[in-house]
């Protein structure tokens, strides 16, 4: 080889059979150094050409020009042109200004200085290969000038540190995310086995990551599923389907916990497959569960109770009450006969007063139980509201009279008849008429006022000058068996505290709504209103016949 080398350790030779300018170089170098002239320019010159890096050669032409002397196809690609393309153009020619100039201001001073000098490629230039920076080496001539100058580049090894570190996050956070997460999580591969399990898995069902490794998960399966739990794997690891669904897991201490799986398979390289599953332990929302069904049932066998002892009261409870009412009725009017004892009759209208009483309770209780259940059937004819305030009013004003309250009605002229259940608007009646005379005193007034509400429909208001009720405890007397009162503040028997709120739910049943407007010491007034669609207008104004007759022979409830 000859002497004459760059700082890089070429040989002007060597240089130049690679880039092919065989005139600068006599072959009697070659022939002292012993070499094979056409072995060395075959081999130098393939790898020049496919080198995995830019490389390329340029020649000094003065004046800080610059061409290229030879190109290899990573440089030209790098360039984004073709190598022939670039053969003999300039330097300036081939990049843009800013690269250009710091290139060529790189040639210039390994020209000038004769020495490897280095400069940093453009971030972001074009090219499938990312370049840190060029190295800038000189070619000596013979006659010590630089003939050539050698550009080689450097990659940018950061991308592939970057990338990996980056890999290694990515790895880090989602074993972070495995150990962390409160669900269990089993990887397991095509047989079955066990290759990585979470912390949250061997809590919950006790059993160590050494007793799980290695092992078929099936062994934690509950045995009557795990045939199913084998079928199930081999479907998902040959279809790569997912699924969910509930899972019945054995714990070390025997016992058996219910969860909620789901599973997915993990396809690596190699044509490796894993299937994950993650697990949640659902076995407290099964047990409130089954205690929740346990109690559904246990309600429902109550319901079923009550209704049979409601059913069976009614006959048995009914049956004499009615036996003993008919009969005192008999003797009280001395039929067969005087009862020639007065005290004798005083008792017998006791006993038909608290059969009576009894027997109003008993039938209050039966219809609360029917509309709680659902059971009651409207039987809906066209009725005269005006003739049914007044049928109950008449019916009520002998008593109110005996306590001395004033006991009014008024009705609006006019007004369209109700498509209602006549036998329950009656009965609505009865209870708020009576509920007021109960608890107004003596020298105080009830009144019944009928008429339309803003929308069309019907509706009656029964007011009273009596104790009132405290805002508070509206919603008390509303309830079934509510009372507000104690015994001491209101007149006579007590009642069961079923006369509002059959009133309110005979009410809904139609469509409509009972409202209390009351104030303690100054009275109570309870407004029924009927929708407007029950509103029946006669173009002739002509009453109808009305079914008061019919219930008032019905029983009746009253407090």
């Amino acid at each position: 080889m000859g002497k004459r080398t760059v700082s890089a350790g070429k040989s002007i030779q060597s240089m130049s059979t690679i880039t092919g300018h065989n005139k600068r170089v006599k072959k009697a170098d070659w022939s002292r150094s012993g070499g094979d002239m056409d072995a060395h320019t075959l081999d130098y010159k393939a790898l020049f050409d496919l080198m995995p890096v830019p490389r390329f050669v340029v020649r000094p032409e003065g004046r800080g020009v610059f061409t290229f002397a030879d190109v290899n196809a990573r440089a030209a690609a790098w360039f984004a042109r073709t190598p022939k393309s670039m053969l003999g153009r300039s330097v300036a020619e081939m990049s843009d200004s800013a690269f250009s100039q710091s290139l060529i201001q790189s040639l210039e001073s390994c020209l000038r200085q004769k020495k490897t000098v280095m400069v940093l490629a453009p971030a972001g230039f074009p090219g499938s290969v990312r370049i840190h920076h060029f190295l800038i080496s000189p070619v000596i001539g013979p006659d010590g000038a630089v003939a050539l100058i050698d550009v080689l580049a450097q990659r940018d090894t950061s991308d592939a540190s970057t990338a990996q570190r980056e890999r290694d996050d990515a790895l880090s956070l989602l074993s972070s995310i495995f150990d962390a997460s409160e669900a269990g999580i089993v990887v397991t591969d095509g047989h079955r086995r066990v290759v990585k399990v979470n912390d949250s898995f061997s809590r919950t069902y006790g059993w160590s990551r050494d007793e799980l490794i290695g092992a078929d998960f099936t062994s934690v399966v509950s045995p009557d599923e795990r045939s199913l739990a084998v079928r199930n794997h081999m479907n998902f690891m040959k279809t790569g389907a997912r699924s969910s669904g509930e899972v019945r897991i054995v714990r070390k201490d025997g016992s058996i916990a219910n969860a909620l799986f789901t599973s997915a398979t993990l396809e690596l390289s190699h044509r490796r497959k894993f299937q994950v599953t993650t697990v949640m332990d659902i076995t407290l929302r099964k047990q409130m569960e089954i205690s929740l069904r346990v109690a559904k049932e246990s309600a429902d066998a109550a319901s079923r109770a009550k209704s049979t002892f409601l059913a069976n009261m009614s006959h048995e409870l009914r049956t004499p009450l009615n036996a003993i009412i008919g009969f005192s009725e008999i003797m009280m009017r001395e039929t067969f006969g005087p009862v020639e004892n007065p005290k004798y009759l005083e008792y017998l209208g006791d006993m038909h007063l608290s059969a009576r009483h009894l027997l109003d309770i008993i039938n209050e209780v039966l219809d609360m139980s029917k509309i709680e259940a659902g059971r009651v059937e409207l039987d809906e004819h066209e009725t005269d509201l005006g003739l049914l305030v007044s049928s109950v009013t008449r019916m009520s004003l002998s008593k109110a009279q005996s306590l001395g309250i004033l006991l009014t009605e008024s009705s609006a002229p006019d007004l369209p008849h109700l498509f209602a259940d006549a036998r329950l608007v009656r009965q609505i009646l009865i209870n708020l008429v009576t509920n007021a005379i109960k608890f107004t005193r003596s020298g105080g007034q009830v009144s019944v006022t009928t008429g339309l509400s803003d929308d069309g429909g019907l509706r009656f208001v029964v007011a009273d000058t009596g104790i009132g009720i405290p805002k508070d405890r509206i919603k008390v007397a509303m309830e079934p068996f509510g009372q507000v009162f104690q015994p001491v503040l209101a007149r006579g028997t007590q009642g069961t505290g079923l006369g509002l709120p059959l009133a309110r739910a005979m009410t809904e049943l139609h469509g409509g709504v009972l409202e209390i407007d009351s104030e303690p010491g100054k009275g109570t007034s309870v407004t029924v209103s009927f929708p407007a669609f029950r509103s029946i207008v006669r173009p002739d104004r002509r009453p109808v016949a009305s079914p008061v007759s019919e219930a008032m022979s019905s029983d009746s409830l009253s407090l």
